[in-house]
């Protein structure tokens, strides 16, 4: 893959400098390293490695510098995304799968921006534990069910949206383990979406009051008035009253289908470098994507400044695991139930790995000569008080990983 015109890299060098000087009454160390990660990543600052192609009747090799391996970096997700996908190859039933988004008021998702790891840790329970408390009513399904959940946090804008992606097996584990429940034909989008949303709201709801009354709550700036008990009750009631909204698709596909579809939610950043269109004068602009109006391109041009502002909105908290397991797929239940299932299926969890070509999802980093794999033979790690220049026939890799 070529590499874009223009990177997010390219705007931290022409303006970190500037935005950082502006930013210091709010700008973190978390933010001071993501942006140095982002700047130098794929340079000579990093070091480099020697590449070998392992098709041995072919013997080319290269240079390619360092990745920063930064999980905020535009250009660091592809391998952990392929990795993570093949990691998950066994775990996918031969079922069509369902895609259910819950989102949250714009109200709550500025009270999430100030208290980033309490409230996406509790979307990302209290959207789980919705699924499977719906799923078990036997009016609906009558079965334990199992999926992994994704919390992104932006809009196509950037601007400041979490919400939680859960990919689930259309139908269920049958409460005494001994049958496969398939999901109810009455429900074209496998669970009910009001019963979903009104059990999401609630839980919610109650989750943000034991919360305040916990003090684990903190309120800056334009939310301090919500400090006082009073004002925050009538500001949670006021966010049930809202209309909450949960997307729901058909169930699409089986295993095939569901190994293409997740590499569009696992391990996304803000905003890949691709969707970058120009940076002249000091303003980006980047395309998107008007959902609300049948999904139709547009463009969108912020000053520099304004859209790094915008790129740091999506951090994620230190130590916090956005990607994560539930149902039958948690980690503590998955040995003893996934070979239920498969087993409940008629199926076997080797079954589709094995129609898998493994020389495709080996990595990346293709043999520009033969298209084999290529493995990394030597690494060279520059010190962080002295980058070292890489040999003279250094070629990057950004040019074929991205």
């Amino acid at each position: 893959m070529e590499r874009p015109p223009i990177e997010v890299a390219d705007i931290v060098r022409a303006v970190g400098n500037s935005f950082i000087e502006n930013s210091r009454d709010w700008i973190t160390g978390q933010h001071l390293k993501v942006l140095r990660a982002v700047e130098h990543c794929r340079t000579a600052d990093l070091g480099y490695h020697l590449d070998e192609c392992k098709n041995t009747d072919c013997g080319y090799s290269g240079y390619s510098y360092n990745s920063c391996r930064n999980r905020h970096c535009p250009k660091c997700q592809a391998n952990a995304r392929l990795r993570w996908i093949q990691g998950r190859k066994k775990e996918l039933l031969p079922v069509p799968y369902a895609h259910i988004v819950f989102t949250v008021p714009r109200l709550l998702a500025q009270l999430a921006l100030q208290n980033k790891k309490l409230i996406y840790t509790m979307l990302l329970r209290l959207s789980a534990e919705t699924l499977m408390e719906v799923a078990r009513n036997p009016e609906f399904l009558g079965a334990d069910i199992g999926f992994f959940s994704v919390l992104h946090s932006w809009t196509q804008q950037l601007e400041h949206h979490p919400h939680v992606h859960c990919v689930v097996p259309a139908g269920g584990l049958s409460f005494d383990h001994q049958r496969w429940v398939s999901a109810n034909p009455r429900y074209r989008y496998f669970l009910p979406k009001g019963a979903l949303r009104k059990v999401f709201r609630g839980k919610v709801k109650d989750a943000l009051k034991q919360a305040f009354a916990e003090g684990k709550i903190g309120f800056y700036g334009r939310l301090k008035y919500l400090a006082d008990p009073k004002t925050f009750h009538a500001f949670v009631h006021d966010l049930y009253r809202t209309h909450w909204v949960v997307h729901c698709k058909r169930p699409f596909g089986g295993p095939e289908q569901v190994l293409k579809y997740l590499g569009r939610y696992t391990h996304r950043v803000a905003i890949s470098n691709h969707r970058l269109v120009s940076f002249v004068n000091g303003e980006v602009t980047f395309t998107w994507r008007d959902r609300a109006h049948g999904s139709v391109q547009k463009e969108m041009t912020l000053p520099a400044e304004k859209f790094l502002q915008r790129f740091l909105l999506h951090l994620l908290p230190k130590g916090f695991v956005r990607i994560r397991n539930f149902g039958f797929l948690a980690s503590r239940h998955r040995g003893r139930l996934l070979p239920l299932c498969f087993q409940s299926l008629g199926s076997h969890p080797d079954a589709f790995d094995n129609e898998a070509q493994p020389e495709d999802t080996k990595g990346l980093w293709k043999c520009p000569k033969c298209g084999g794999p290529m493995i990394v033979v030597l690494r060279v790690n520059a010190p962080k008080w002295m980058p070292r220049p890489p040999p003279a026939s250094l070629v990057s890799c950004s040019e074929s990983l991205n």
